[in-house]
């Protein structure tokens, strides 16, 4: 998907070339954080077309940075694919009360994610 921004953040380097590899080898333009600061700088300074957060980040977790984003006007219609290793059903429900359009819990299938981006893009 030629053009198709996705902003990826995880503080797991390893975590993030998982999710990374996958959505460049399926054409997404892909930039990364790796902190809840730099993914806020990130969102206003790319202005991604859908963003996949991990929940525990340092400085500003998962759920914080969803309701912000979800309450800022320039960032309010990006979607937001929460994907983390929290995997109950409560996790699942606040994040997605949050503001989150999809939760997906890791570990996940390459296909799976690269599916739900274009889903929501």
């Amino acid at each position: 998907m030629p053009g198709q921004k996705v902003l990826v953040v995880d503080d797991s380097w390893t975590e993030l070339t998982m999710i990374v590899t996958p959505l460049r080898n399926s054409g997404f333009d892909v930039v990364t954080a790796v902190d809840g600061d730099e993914a806020v700088e990130k969102v206003f300074r790319e202005r991604p077309h859908c963003i996949v957060l991990d929940i525990i980040l340092p400085k500003q977790n998962g759920f914080q940075l969803c309701r912000k984003f979800k309450n800022a006007e320039i960032s309010k219609h990006i979607p937001i694919i929460l994907l983390s290793s929290k995997n109950t059903p409560a996790d699942k429900a606040w994040g997605l009360r949050q503001g989150a359009d999809l939760y997906i819990t890791k570990p996940f299938k390459d296909d799976e994610l690269v599916a739900s981006v274009r889903r929501l893009i």
